[in-house]
């Protein structure tokens, strides 16, 4: 019986008598987006979303999120990928589904507010590449950002989907800020600014099931515009939190593929399917469309991608979210920074200090980039303060937020933290209360004068505005001015494979084969030598005909005497190839049903990387050393340059974060070891001052 059972199951037309729901459930895929920039660091390179670009157009989701959050800037820095390229190839690939993207209002996919010629650029550019859907969200849900933003994307036609990034400062819902009546007068603030659609971005897995029923109740009944769920996965609570709204008449949720899903990510978007199947809020997808998807993605691309995964923990959860509220992306950023300064150790420290410095800079929300902006100072308190002093290393981005350069905080700053943030600061040491934007000076111009003769068009232009350093440098790679390195090159599965069957040789202790290889005829030059490698003894034969000495054979030794062979030496990896072109129109064209991958270019031998330039060794004086691992921005000051004891010399950029560093004493600058752009390890002496 149970036999005959299980067959009907596994043989079963899920379409078969399958009415349409009378109010279904509208899906958004995240895959090719917030997908792996939660699992694998926004890793994923469009060669391996093309083979299912097609078949995720034919499901029938409610719109793909395909671009902005941290992908624009991944792409050009870590996978010499033009962010724009990837936006008009996948629309050519993707005809009917819109495409939605991320964007992070006035700080459009960095992290700062941008002066309002670039966010107008920025938002037109967009359109014109194929964007469809704009979801908006300020990390202060300070809606005076949006002003800008929101003007274009409605002058285009396009959909603007208002955000309200959810916050909690108690264990669940309410407390002194985020209760529902801030949720709800945030929604009706969205309304009011012409809202298509309205998102609960939460973005770290907070809310709680029968919060998410209160709040989508309320908002459905206050607010006309549709209602949109946004909750990762991380804490575990999404898929119940998914079924309390859509039972509160929720009218989108945000699902991935399930290769892509769970963890830091989304719930899956198949058992949901599964779970709605029949009812009045069935969502009318095919599970096995999406099971022909999942088995791509779970077969062709997810390998690639298999040793930036987190393997570290058994479980798929982290309840300690609930305790620190810390997203997963900005926990991971913490985690790393930790680990390449030595301290991991503190972490348990880092939590601690964490809800108190997120309060002293006004209990803001803890999403991009503000969640990194609390983040790394947290880090920097924990490591740098003493008992007579906090806030010792102020990072230049809290400066800005104690400036009023991101909005308004949800409570007040506390007044001492920012009055010493604020000493000094170069924009003044009273803070503003206007919109952000309104002090910008404009910063289109300058970009195009600083990339006369790199920048091919706007979207250059733009790109480098948004990334001075690295987008400089991408472009160069771009236009063949600079060879890539050869860590942003992609990676094929039969490297992977070679890869996978090397460590697996390692493991046996087999990593070398030995390779039979006749040699020269012995001369009267060669010498015997004992070698003698642990407890095993080789006798070794060496001559030198005119030049330096070269092995002529390895004699194995009688039985009886213990033989190995020799020490295993790794073989140079073979370059990986550079990432297949994938050139479009700037218009969408539609794509063939079949698209030919186009062959990549041989790569040129990987260069070796570049040591740590030691302070050199005739300079004499006091070494200003990188006091984390980080990349050099710029220098402000020069070789030749007085500077006093505390006057800014470097900039330097950890975790996406701008850290000053001061002169250790007066002097004169006697030398500088790096440029901008350059990566430094902690401790690299970054100058001497004499």
């Amino acid at each position: 019986m149970s036999d005959h059972n299980q067959v009907k199951i596994t043989t079963m037309d899920y379409s078969k008598d399958r009415p349409a729901a009378e109010n279904p459930v509208k899906i958004q895929d995240l895959t090719l987006r917030d997908g792996h920039q939660s699992l694998f660091a926004t890793r994923g390179r469009t060669e391996d979303m093309i083979p299912v670009a097609e078949k995720m157009d034919e499901v029938g989701f409610w719109a793909v999120e395909t671009w902005g959050g941290a992908t624009f800037d991944t792409m050009h820095r870590f996978l010499n990928e033009d962010p724009w390229e990837r936006l008009r190839t996948l629309k050519r690939y993707m005809t009917k589904t819109p495409f939605s993207m991320l964007l992070r209002a006035q700080n459009l996919v960095g992290y700062r507010n941008y002066a309002d010629d670039v966010a107008r650029a920025f938002v037109e550019r967009t359109c014109e590449n194929g964007m469809d859907i704009f979801r908006t969200f300020d990390a202060l849900n300070d809606y005076r950002n949006f002003e800008t933003v929101v003007r274009v994307i409605k002058e285009c036609g396009k959909h603007f989907q208002g955000c309200i990034c959810y916050s909690m400062t108690e264990p669940r819902l309410g407390g002194e800020v985020y209760d529902i009546d801030y949720y709800v007068n945030k929604a009706k603030d969205l309304e009011t600014m012409g809202a298509d659609s309205i998102c609960l971005k939460d973005m770290a897995g907070l809310i709680a099931p029968y919060d998410a029923y209160e709040i989508i109740k309320a908002l459905k009944a206050a607010v006309k515009p549709p209602i949109h769920l946004h909750s990762h996965f991380t804490s575990g609570m999404s898929p119940m939190s998914h079924l309390k709204a859509i039972e509160a008449g929720v009218d989108i949720i945000d699902t991935c593929m399930s290769p892509y899903a769970y963890r830091t990510s989304h719930a899956a978007v198949e058992p949901l399917v599964m779970t709605l199947l029949g009812t009045n809020r069935d969502t009318g997808l095919d599970i096995k469309q999406l099971a022909e998807i999942n088995e791509i993605l779970e077969k062709k691309v997810m390998p690639k991608y298999k040793h930036l995964l987190d393997d570290s923990k058994v479980s798929v959860i982290d309840i300690s979210v609930l305790l620190h509220q810390t997203p997963g992306g900005m926990l991971s950023n913490l985690v790393n920074q930790l680990k390449e300064m030595d301290a991991l150790h503190k972490i348990d420290e880092v939590y601690k200090e964490l809800p108190r410095v997120r309060k002293e800079l006004g209990q803001i929300p803890l999403v991009t980039p503000t969640s990194q902006i609390v983040g790394i100072q947290t880090v920097n308190n924990v490591l740098f303060d003493d008992e007579k002093e906090r806030y010792k290393m102020i990072t230049g981005q809290v400066k800005d937020l104690c400036f009023g350069l991101y909005g308004k905080t949800a409570i007040p700053i506390d007044p001492e933290v920012q009055k010493k943030a604020l000493d000094g600061y170069e924009r003044g040491e009273e803070p503003i209360t206007c919109r952000p934007a309104e002090i910008l000076e404009p910063e289109l111009e300058p970009a195009q004068k600083d990339t006369e003769g790199l920048a091919q068009d706007l979207d250059d232009v733009i790109l480098y505005a948004l990334f001075p350093v690295t987008g400089k440098r991408f472009l160069k790679w771009k236009y063949g001015k600079e060879d890539p390195p050869p860590e942003v090159r992609a990676r094929t599965l039969e490297q992977i494979k070679e890869e996978e069957d090397l460590v697996k040789l390692a493991k046996l202790g087999r990593l070398v084969k030995k390779v039979e290889k006749k040699g020269p005829p012995k001369t009267d030059a060669l010498r015997t030598f004992n070698v003698f490698v642990d407890d095993e003894y080789f006798e070794v034969g060496v001559e030198e005909p005119g030049g330096s000495p070269m092995i002529s054979y390895v004699q194995q030794m009688p039985a009886g005497v213990p033989v190995s062979a020799p020490a295993p030496v790794s073989p140079a990896a073979a370059p990986a190839p550079a990432p297949s072109k994938l050139a479009a129109p700037a218009a969408p064209a539609p794509a063939p049903s079949k698209p030919a991958a186009p062959a990549a270019p041989a790569p040129a031998p990987p260069k070796p990387a570049a040591p740590s330039a030691p302070a050199p060794a005739d300079v004499e004086g006091t070494p200003l050393k990188a006091p984390m691992p980080g990349m050099i921005v710029k220098y402000s000051k020069q070789v030749g340059d007085a500077v006093s004891k505390g006057d800014t010399v470097v900039i330097l950029e950890a975790m996406k974060m701008e850290n000053a560093l001061q002169a250790p004493a007066d002097g004169t600058v006697k030398a500088i070891n790096f440029s901008s752009g350059d990566s430094v390890a902690k401790d690299d002496v970054l100058c001497v001052i004499g």
